[in-house]
């Protein structure tokens, strides 16, 4: 049994070089070579289409957002008109809560007001739909009226 002398304790040669077998050595595979730039092209082709998801998920949140303001501006309103509360502060108390550049109208109808709220939602504005709400509220006047 050998105990000394050179490659005593080591692994042979072709255990430790991986490109090394039986004492050739091989080039790199032609396949890796040929996918080098694979990854920076799906890289150029999803980095867009990501752009345009975020973007479309902002979109959406804004216009959930209007649309939360619209549902506020006409409750606000409402309320208003159902106290007896002059036009022009409830067109203001509306106007406050609803979305930049919303349509409002006040209208009564009996007992009742109702507060119509129109809004276009921010960006796009071509693309996306009018945003509406209404409320309706009994009069305080009318509250406990009846027969």
């Amino acid at each position: 049994m050998r105990t000394q002398g050179p490659g005593y304790g080591r692994a042979p040669e072709h255990a430790r070089d991986p490109w090394r077998t039986t004492g050739r050595v091989h080039a790199p595979d032609p396949v890796r070579r040929r996918d080098a730039g694979f990854v920076t092209a799906e890289s150029a082709m999803a980095l867009p289409v990501l752009v345009l998801f975020a973007t479309g998920l902002v979109w959406g949140l804004l216009v959930v957002a209007a649309q939360i303001r619209c549902v506020d501006a006409a409750r606000t309103g409402a309320r208003a008109a159902a106290r007896q509360d002059p036009p022009e502060a409830v067109l203001r108390a509306a106007r406050d809560t609803a979305p930049p550049g919303a349509r409002i109208t006040v209208t009564r109808d009996g007992g009742q007001v109702r507060v119509l709220v129109v809004a276009r939602p921010p960006l796009l504005h071509g693309l996306s739909p009018e945003l509406r709400e209404e409320a309706v509220a009994s009069a305080e006047e009318a509250v406990g009226d009846g027969p």
